[in-house]
């Protein structure tokens, strides 16, 4: 029977208190995903993944951004920086009466810019998104593109 018995103190109950409160606090803090509130709901803004391959005719930028619509995604460009920003809110079905175990998906603002290079045609530039992927083309131009010359 150990401890048995434990000392008195005043202030003892009070301080192991506060600093139990701490240490549980800070130790679930750890545990949680990076970024998340208490409900487990990310608090920061997500990267979207993307994609670019060169072709000879120009650039393809590919944007997964499963979830969202074209209303969602909002695409600039100016002074040849490109930028693609856009929102994923969550929403928590209040009537559904329903609680998460889990949380993984990014929730949050997003913003992805990108310098082309001085042989894009800025003024040729178009976006599709079909599917939750967003495709941009950035087409090079004429003088730019590789061509084949003859050896004479």
């Amino acid at each position: 029977m150990r401890n048995a018995i434990a000392r008195w103190t005043p202030t003892g109950d009070v301080v192991r208190d506060r600093f139990g409160r701490l240490f549980e606090d800070a130790f679930n803090d750890m545990l949680r995903p990076f970024g998340t509130d208490a409900e487990g709901v990310s608090n920061r803004t997500w990267i979207p993944r993307v994609d670019i391959r060169e072709s000879g005719d120009g650039l393809t930028l590919l944007m997964d951004l499963p979830g969202l619509g074209k209303e969602d995604v909002q695409i600039t460009l100016e002074n040849n920086v490109l930028t693609i920003a856009g929102e994923r809110k969550f929403v928590a079905d209040e009537k559904a009466n329903e609680s998460y175990h889990r949380l993984e998906r990014q929730y949050g603002a997003f913003s992805r810019s990108f310098t082309l290079a001085p042989t894009v045609r800025t003024d040729k530039v178009e976006a599709t998104f079909k599917d939750g992927v967003l495709s941009v083309q950035l087409p090079k131009q004429e003088e730019s593109k590789p061509r084949r010359i003859s050896i004479a």
